[in-house]
């Protein structure tokens, strides 16, 4: 495991502990041992080799001694950096992109999750090829003095892959419709949406355990979840959610699992309130959480739905750490300092959801034609109806309801805004 400094210094990190991550994500990959990992001092990147030429001499001497066979670069590698270090070295190169490319092709376990991996692969491939093939001046097609000098093998392979992603591409839509029938399916549920999101190994899946029995992997390592869980669950306070457990983010995501992970990251879309679980005990828990909150930003949630903190993993913290933490949550009015292990803190994270899902009720009033009886027997089962009467027109109902039941209601029959109704 190598990782070269020159990426911390652009982004402020601490060497020692990017370092350690970059393990834990080669540790996540079963099959991997890694017998060594060293932080590489680099006042700027070689174009064609990444590093200089007597520090590629010295590596290459240490992997003989080792016999590695698979070399992680925690960092972005060129196509031509990679071909002439495996060269170089003998060995098989990946980079931190195809490394966690690696890691979610392990994991991807339902049929939207495999085909986003396979998307994302293609996509990281495509600008490989010259890696791939050392014999570009290869031809296919023509005899070169007819019609010119044909297609080039790389040409062939880049066309092959595209034809590829368009497939995948229209496999992929097909299920993100299916994914988009459950959703609505899910808004005729009177039941909020709860999304857990964090970096990865924060803990999401340890409490979605925790409150739902189910069996989501949940381990000591990085991208353990990788496709989306959901299930209905009624926390102790009696509220009735569907909690969503999520991908973990992670920094330096490639710009391929960005774009192919964005129909899983939709469920956070859906949802009336984010649960952000960070890692309190970890060194970097504020880079983590402003990486977060970036991705969040990003995908246009920042702002759609209210959001609380839960620092979890309080179990780690010693006495001191732990009573100041408790002080600086408690100042801030929307974190709590919790385990979702030990269930230490969890009622006030119970108590402030069930809070920020109980919307203040509002009167309304809503005219109903007698073909609606659909939407009047929804009404009736929400327990909103306050009084009913029948005119010529149908229906005549006095709701007291909140404005998010407002709003399912809405989407369930598509109907314009009541009289007086919540916004």
């Amino acid at each position: 495991m190598l990782h070269p400094d020159i990426r911390t210094q652009a982004t402020g990190r601490n060497t020692e502990n990017a370092l350690a991550e970059a393990q834990a994500l080669a540790l996540a990959l079963p099959g991997l041992d890694v017998v060594g990992a060293r932080i590489i001092r680099l006042p700027r990147a070689h174009p064609g080799l990444l590093f200089g030429t007597g520090k590629v001499a010295e590596l290459a001497e240490l992997m003989s001694d080792l016999e590695v066979d698979l070399v992680l670069v925690d960092g972005p590698v060129s196509p031509v950096q990679q071909r002439n270090l495996e060269r170089e070295w003998k060995v098989k190169l990946l980079d931190r992109t195809g490394l966690i490319l690696e890691i979610f092709a392990d994991r991807a376990r339902t049929r939207e999750g495999v085909l986003q991996v396979e998307l994302a692969a293609l996509s990281y491939q495509r600008t490989r090829l010259v890696r791939a093939w050392t014999h570009l001046e290869r031809q296919r097609g023509g005899l070169g003095f007819v019609g010119g000098p044909g297609e080039t093998q790389i040409e062939a392979d880049r066309r092959a892959i595209d034809e590829q992603m368009v497939r995948l591409r229209r496999q992929l839509d097909k299920v993100v419709k299916t994914r988009e029938l459950h959703r609505k399916s899910r808004k005729k549920v009177p039941f909020p949406i709860v999304a857990l999101v964090g970096y990865t190994n924060a803990g999401k899946s340890t409490l979605f355990n925790r409150l739902t029995g189910a069996q989501v992997m949940a381990k000591d390592m990085l991208f353990a979840t990788l496709d989306p869980t959901m299930r209905a669950v009624t926390l102790p306070t009696g509220k009735k959610v569907i909690l969503s457990d999520t991908v973990g983010f992670i920094s330096d995501l490639p710009t391929q699992l960005v774009a192919a992970f964005r129909a899983t990251l939709e469920e956070v879309l859906e949802a009336d309130l984010i649960v952000h679980v960070r890692d309190i005990a970890h060194p970097e828990t504020e880079e983590q959480a402003a990486n977060v909150r970036t991705i969040l930003a990003d995908l246009g949630v920042a702002e759609t739905a209210p959001l609380i903190e839960l620092w979890n993993k309080a179990d780690l913290l010693g006495p001191e750490e732990h009573d100041s933490l408790v002080r600086r949550a408690a100042r801030s009015g929307d974190a709590f300092l919790a385990s979702a292990v030990t269930g230490q803190g969890l009622d006030q994270v119970f108590d402030a959801i069930t809070g920020l899902l109980d919307d203040a009720r509002e009167e309304a009033t809503l005219t109903l034609p007698f073909a609606e009886g659909r939407a009047r027997a929804w009404l009736f089962a929400q327990g909103v109806v306050q009084n009913e009467t029948q005119t010529d027109d149908g229906y005549a109902l006095k709701l007291l309801w909140t404005a998010r039941q407002a709003r399912a209601f809405r989407r369930l029959c598509q109907d314009p805004d009541p009289d007086n109704g919540p916004d």
